[in-house]
């Protein structure tokens, strides 16, 4: 059988049956893609261990992340692991795959104080009532304020806000249903751009949308435009060339876990399936406990 065949119906599988996020399924399928570019073309029953070695090998060679071997080798296994369910093929021959381990590199995070500058002074720019500038604003108060990924915000319906209550409804991995709170900064700023910026936004789309975010043509505002603002803003204040939404993020929870926030709280509020996951903020907060340490005390 055709192994690209075969892979499409694979992630068809995780998106239906299993309810994978579709950045989780875009991923896999590129990883199955560029095994059936290093395989040549071979059939999908043809794949055997060796060649699935050298394809990690050569990922390795091009300089790939740890995290993208792992990521490949888990798609690899998942996928032959399903093929030989399916009857497609007779053995696993990704039994016998060893995952590199993912390295430990703690999450780029932002201070306290910088966040606060870079609220502040996009608060201000919002302040003409330029319709963008209200939406950036509420974009970057409700990221940080309430630590939710860039796809549950951009998913995010006029009917998951509850405004009162300075909470959303949010859609996670797994189709998963959450409500996490986003404080009063990030309602007030909501407040502000929906009433005096997504209605000029609105008139400028051809069709009705409920999107609470908008891009600026009036549509549902698209993850990409929302990386492109906040590497834009917070690239200066981390020192990192390449940041993305995930940042503020990592930020939220940091900032969480510093102010004496409880670890299955921050689990919670972060939609995590796993305490693991969200255990890596404790070893930033830590890391940072030691620095402040290291500078104050005398016999440090």
């Amino acid at each position: 059988m055709d192994l690209t065949v075969a892979a499409e119906a694979f992630v068809d599988h995780l998106e239906r049956v299993r309810r994978l996020s579709p950045a989780t399924a875009k991923a896999y399928r590129s990883d199955l893609r560029d095994l059936h570019a290093a395989a040549n073309g071979m059939h999908l029953e043809d794949i055997d261990l060796e060649t699935l070695r050298d394809w990690l090998w050569r990922a390795t060679q091009r300089g790939d992340a740890r995290s993208t071997l792992a990521r490949r080798s888990a798609a690899a296994r998942s996928f032959f692991r399903w093929a030989q369910e399916q009857g497609l093929i007779a053995h696993d021959p990704s039994l016998r795959l060893i995952a590199p381990k993912k390295g430990h590199a703690l999450p780029t995070i932002a201070s306290r104080d910088s966040m606060s500058t870079l609220l502040d002074a996009h608060r201000a720019a919002a302040e003409d009532g330029d319709p963008i500038a209200l939406r950036d604003h509420a974009i970057l108060e409700v990221l940080y304020g309430s630590g939710v990924r860039v796809s549950e915000l951009c998913g995010l319906d006029i009917d998951d806000l509850d405004l009162d209550r300075a909470t959303a409804r949010v859609l996670g991995k797994g189709a998963k249903e959450r409500i996490v709170p986003f404080g009063v900064p990030a309602r007030d700023a909501l407040s502000a751009y929906l009433s005096r910026g997504r209605p000029a936004l609105v008139v400028r789309s051809r069709s009705f949308t409920p999107a609470v975010i908008l891009g600026s043509r009036g549509a549902r505002i698209g993850p990409r435009t929302v990386y492109q603002l906040v590497a834009r803003v917070l690239a200066p204040i981390v020192g990192a060339e390449t940041i993305g939404p995930h940042a503020l993020r990592h930020t939220a929870a940091t900032h969480l876990l510093d102010g004496g926030a409880d670890l299955r709280a921050v689990q919670e509020i972060l939609g995590h399936a796993s305490l693991g996951t969200t255990q890596i903020y404790t070893h930033v907060s830590a890391e940072r406990l030691t620095a402040t340490y290291r500078l104050a005390h005398p016999r440090a």
